[in-house]
This record gives C-alpha cells, sequence and structure tokens, in this order.
C-alpha cells in the first residue's frame, strides 16, 4: 500500500469528520449504563434529524404496527442499535451530500450507495442476520473512500474515475495509479472515527472478503460485497453481467435459487425509492427489476452459453492434464507413478480378500541393438507399438503400464499364476509373430517375460516382493535364450520330494 498517501490521508485536515451528534450518540451507546433518556435527549436537539427518524421508523421500511411519536418512543421500540444506525446514516449522509466533487459523479455515487444500503438491509432480513442495521450503513459508507481519494488526490482521481465503465474497474485502475484502493483509504476514515469493527471491515474489505478471517466479521463482509453488486444492477448502463454475478454470490453465500435471487434484487428495487426518499437522494427515474431483466436476458443467455463452453474446455483440459500425469507420453501406457498407485491398492485388496494378484514384466530382446542398428525413432517406434499391443492385451481391470526404458509391465487383479502364464505367453506369441515397421524397414521384435503372483498361502506381504520375483522370472528367460516366458516359483524346501 501507499504508504504516503496513506499519512497525507491521515494529516488531511479537510477530510470528512463524523458529525458531533453522531459521535455523542456513539459515545453514549457504548457506555455499559446506557442513559436511553440522554441520547433521546441528544438528538432530540437537531429537529431535523429527529423528523427523518421518525418519518423513517413510521415508514413502510420498518412495517412497524404502531405509529411513533418520539425520539424515546423509537428508542423503546426499535432499540438503540437501530436508532444509533438511523443517527449515523443520516448525519453522515447529511454531512457529505454537499462536499465538493473534483472528478467523479456525486449523483451517481449516491444513488449507487443508498441501493447498495437496502440490498444489505434487505439480504440481511433474508438470511436472518440480527445486525440488519449495521449491514445497511456498512453498505451505505462501503465506497466513503472514494470521497476521501477526491478530496485528497483531486483531479488526479476524477481522470481515473472517468475511464471506468463499471465499478468493480476501480480497483484495479486505482492500484495501478495511486498504490492502494479506495476500501482501503476507507478503511482508514472509518478508523479514525472509531466505528466499531463490523463497520469498519465491511468497509475496508468490501472488495475482497476472503481476505477476512473472523467468521461474524466475514458473513457482514460478504453481505456488503454482494450489496454493492446488486446497486450494480441498478445504476449500471449494462446490467447483464452485475445480475449474473449477485446470481453467482447468492448460491455461493446464501444456497438462493436464480429465481429467489431474481425476486430479492425486485424487492430490492422497489424499497430503495422509498428508502432514497427519507434519505433525500435523487435516484432519478430507475427502472423496475422486471424490465432490467428483460432488457439483459439476450446478453444474460449469451454469458451462459460462453460459461457452458468454457466450464466444457475446462472440462476437456483438466481431462488431458490428468492423462498427463498418469500416462506415459510415448507408449500411451500408465507412466511408473500410476503403476506404483494401483500396486499398492491392488495388492491391499488381494491380501484382504485373499484373492489372486498376478504380475507381467514384459523387456524387449536386445533392444540396444534395435536402436544402434537402426536409430533411436525406429526404436521409440518399436515401444510404441509393443505399448499398443500390451494396452490391448490388458482386461478391464487390468493396468499396462510403462516400468521403465524397454521394461513394461502388466498388473492383472484377480489372476493366478497359471492364467497369467498364459496371458503372458499369448502375448509373447503376438510380439513375435509380425515384425514393426519402422519407415520402411520392417524391423524382427521378440520379447522376455516374467510372471509372479501372489495366491493364498504365498508369503508375499508387499507388491515390490512380486516385482522381486517377476524381475528373478524375466532374468532367468533372459538367460534362459530370450523370447520366452519364465513363470517365478519358490524353491522347494530342502529334504522334501515334490508332490
Amino acid at each position: 500500500m501507499n504508504q504516503e498517501l496513506i499519512d497525507r490521508i491521515r494529516q488531511c485536515p479537510s477530510l470528512p469528520s463524523l458529525p458531533t451528534i453522531a459521535m455523542q450518540v456513539l459515545d453514549l451507546a457504548q457506555k455499559s449504563d446506557v442513559d436511553i433518556a440522554e441520547i433521546a435527549r441528544i438528538i432530540s436537539k437537531d429537529p431535523a434529524l429527529s423528523t427523518k427518524i421518525l418519518r423513517t421508523v413510521n415508514s413502510s421500511f420498518y412495517a412497524r404496527s404502531q405509529n411513533v411519536s418520539t425520539i424515546s418512543h423509537s428508542l423503546v421500540i426499535l432499540g438503540l442499535q437501530s436508532v444509533k444506525t438511523l443517527v449515523l446514516g443520516f448525519s453522515l449522509v447529511t454531512n457529505l451530500k454537499n462536499k465538493k466533487s473534483h472528478g467523479f459523479n456525486h449523483l451517481a455515487y449516491w444513488k449507487r450507495s443508498i441501493y447498495a444500503a437496502t440490498a444489505a438491509r434487505t439480504i440481511a432480513g433474508k438470511i436472518n442476520i440480527v445486525q440488519q442495521e449495521e449491514a445497511f450503513l456498512a453498505a451505505l459508507l462501503k465506497d466513503i473512500g472514494m470521497l476521501v481519494l477526491d478530496q485528497e488526490l483531486g483531479e488526479r482521481y476524477g481522470e481515473i474515475y472517468s475511464k471506468i465503465t463499471t465499478h468493480n474497474d476501480l480497483i484495479p485502475a486505482e492500484t495501478e495509479a495511486f498504490g492502494m484502493t479506495h476500501a482501503d483509504a476507507g478503511g482508514i476514515l472509518a478508523d479514525q472515527w472509531k466505528l466499531p469493527p463490523l463497520l469498519t471491515t465491511p468497509i475496508a474489505f468490501h472488495h475482497n472478503s476472503v481476505a477476512v478471517k473472523d467468521p461474524a466479521l466475514k458473513k457482514m463482509t460478504e453481505l456488503v460485497e454482494l450489496s454493492g453488486h446488486c446497486a450494480d444492477v441498478f445504476v449500471d448502463a449494462e446490467a447483464a453481467k452485475s445480475i449474473a454475478t449477485v446470481r453467482r454470490l447468492c448460491a455461493t453465500f446464501y444456497k438462493m435459487t436464480e429465481l429467489e435471487a431474481d425476486a430479492l434484487l425486485d424487492e430490492i428495487g422497489k424499497r430503495t425509492k422509498e428508502v432514497a426518499g427519507l434519505f433525500e437522494i435523487n435516484i432519478g427515474s430507475s427502472a423496475n427489476y422486471e424490465n432490467i431483466l428483460k432488457k439483459a436476458n439476450e446478453a444474460l443467455i449469451e454469458m451462459t452459453l460462453q460459461s457452458q463452453m468454457q466450464a466444457s474446455n475446462l472440462q476437456v483440459q483438466n481431462q488431458e492434464l490428468k492423462i498427463q500425469a498418469t500416462t506415459d507420453g510415448l507408449t500411451g501406457l500408465a507412466n511408473r507413478a500410476t503403476f506404483d498407485q494401483f500396486a499398492v491398492k491392488a495388492m491391499k485388496h488381494a491380501l484382504a480378500a485373499g484373492a489372486p494378484l498376478a504380475l507381467l514384466m514384459i523387456d524387449v530382446d536386445k533392444f540396444k541393438n534395435i536402436n544402434d542398428k537402426h536409430g533411436h525413432p525406429a526404436g521409440d517406434q518399436v515401444l510404441r507399438s509393443l505399448g499398443k499391443l500390451v494396452k490391448t492385451a490388458a482386461r478391464t481391470q487390468d493396468l499396462s503400464a510403462r516400468y521403465g526404458g524397454e521394461e513394461m509391465a502388466l498388473i492383472l487383479p484377480g489372476t493366478n499364476r497359471a492364467t497369467a502364464a498364459a496371458i503372458a505367453e499369448s502375448i509373447r506369441r503376438a510380439i513375435a509373430a509380425k515384425p514393426i515397421s519402422a519407415g520402411s524397414t520392417p524391423i524382427p521384435v521378440t520379447a522376455s517375460i516374467g510372471v509372479a503372483a501372489f495366491e493364498p498361502g504365498m508369503p508375499f506381504q508387499e507388491f515390490s516382493q512380486i516385482i522381486k520375483a517377476a524381475d528373478l522370472a524375466l532374468y532367468a528367460a533372459k538367460h534362459g535364450g530370450r523370447n520366452c516366458v519364465k513363470v517365478f516359483s519358490l524353491p522347494k524346501p530342502a529334504g522334501k520330494n515334490a508332490a
């Protein structure tokens, strides 16, 4: 963050200050022995503020069945938190509305703020958050940092603001230009005002709720973040992207369906018209949500199709990456890591179920001679062709893998030694039966195969022991003339005749 700008903001004498009445109410409200009568007396000193509070309390925004005629009565009916929030909200809006702007659109700022505040309180009611008034005020003030930056940077901030098309474009633009954002500036001002964390945290992190760790503060910050996107639906020229974002966040944060999110936006649009009047904020002749949605539907359909296409492409890419991570690039067989993982699982199942498990180790005879005589590309072609053959020989439950170099392996779950030997022999014959074409040159190829198997009663306890046994059998095949199959068998106990 830009430390120089932070210092300038903290030392700036012309920054917005917390109104006197709001400060007095905040101080009294924080005391353990709260004097409700004293708070009511302080608020009543300002007739205009008192009138606004009473008019709001009696509006449909609060939906109270009984009429409230005094500030004392409103404190009893609504509670201290609600009235305190109204005092702060009305005082700050009145104090800040007429601040001189150096660049950005003040009318658009307050229009977005009142939509966001109404959205936050409406959502809080839907999801049963107790601090509905705090949600309203946090959302109303979340962009206060824009006023701060405008006051401190003047035309420089106006230039940045004039170039953006949506509110979300502000964050990267501010970061690049000033090394900090309006959310950072708002957090600094909220701290100077000594507002409680339930307000300062959402103001400072409303564009980055994932960074908030405290569960209660995170919940409020997520709500305020969503409220801004709800406001964008009603203030942006093109609402489709904001509608899609609101639907997505409603689903992510609160498990709302698309229809529930749309109903929420419709309610926010209707309620804001009344709230804006109470706060004397001009929102103009705003379209209702139904008309906004109709206008945005074509773009939303196109965005949905693009999203589905991206998801499909991502699925394909993930599948390709998975194949790359588990497959040997030359032969198309499973790679060594996949072989090791499969082997552990297969051995565990064999031991638990008392089922047989076999392994074939297949090695190309005189592979070095093939490379020396025909070249490495020809050697690669031989391995590719044998890989295809071994893969074809594998059954659904088997795993064919490249073990290393010119050595391939076939793990055969549920297969005894005799069956494994028969499979090995059929593979050996298939390899020897037909030369492999490498360019115009047919290359005769043979392979030696070692077979080992775990069967009930066998002493093998780990798959590494089966590998060792198959290697021994393969060694015997190599030294027995090559192009043959050898099966590992345990040596007979000394002094005993074969059965």
